[in-house]
């Protein structure tokens, strides 16, 4: 199976016209990216595989995925996403802590 078909497979709990706002971070958990896409699975392996060398995520190893909310519309998502980027780091982590306390790399069992 190519890499499309491994990606779709993955995405089991991805729907159809379905939006992700996710929080990624580096090893040292010393950055925080906040991003949005219609494809989570599809961008982490761009962040893990440092697709755009030249980004931001590339430039601080983005690399673990600790944090995502799902949503039906691309505006809910897009408005999500500029709050939580407005937001104060120590908020941020609190989000996360509430639904991953030990900072665990959700994308890890994936296969990318």
């Amino acid at each position: 199976m190519g890499l499309f078909g491994e990606r779709l497979s993955l995405c089991f709990n991805m729907k159809q016209n379905s939006y992700s706002v996710y929080i990624m971070t580096n090893q040292t958990q010393t950055v925080l990216y906040v991003g949005m896409t219609s494809d989570l699975v599809g961008r982490v392996w761009q962040h893990k595989n440092k697709e755009f060398e030249k980004s931001f995520s590339a430039k601080y190893n983005v690399v673990s995925l600790i944090y995502y909310e799902d949503f039906s519309s691309a505006s809910a998502a897009i408005e999500r996403e500029k709050q939580l980027k407005n937001w104060k780091r120590e908020w941020k982590v609190e989000l996360i802590e509430k639904e991953n306390p030990e900072f665990i790399d959700l994308s890890a069992e994936w296969d990318l």
